[in-house]
């Protein structure tokens, strides 16, 4: 197993771009195919938004970020103390529906599970855990 780390930080939107940064530098020092690191910015941005705006009742609080490299893949761990929420288990928007009879909500989770090659989710105790990974050279 490769090195990793992890960071907690506000649960603020505003924290997007620091933790982009955090998982971005891991991504690269880790040799992820530069292709691949777009996809995993947006899935990772549109996670933590979503975490940040949905998440907690009273606003602010946590989310963490852990990054690992495990069997040629990239991992990307985000916890929050937030509700419940699997969004593993969230139903797929119908995209062929007009749109103005499309509900709102699901395209970003949509975005996740396409970009990245495996995506989970448990609930910890009292935390939401979802896990991210991509592999490092596919393209």
């Amino acid at each position: 197993m490769g090195a990793s780390e992890a960071k907690t930080f506000v649960g603020d939107p505003s924290i997007v771009p620091a933790v982009l940064d955090f998982v971005t530098q891991a991504a690269a020092a880790a040799g992820l195919h530069p292709a691949r690191l777009m996809h995993l910015q947006l899935a990772v941005e549109e996670v933590v938004v979503n975490i940040c705006t949905y998440a907690y009742q009273v606003p602010p609080a946590t989310v963490t970020v852990g990054t690992s490299v495990s069997d040629g893949r990239f991992s990307v761990e985000i916890t929050d103390q937030g509700v419940p929420f699997d969004p593993c288990t969230a139903p797929e928007p119908d995209c062929a529906a007009d749109l103005a009879h499309r509900p709102v909500g699901g395209l970003g989770i949509l975005l996740v599970r396409r970009m990245m090659d495996e995506v989970h989710y448990r609930r910890d105790r009292d935390q939401n855990v979802l896990t991210m990974a991509i592999a490092l050279n596919g393209v």
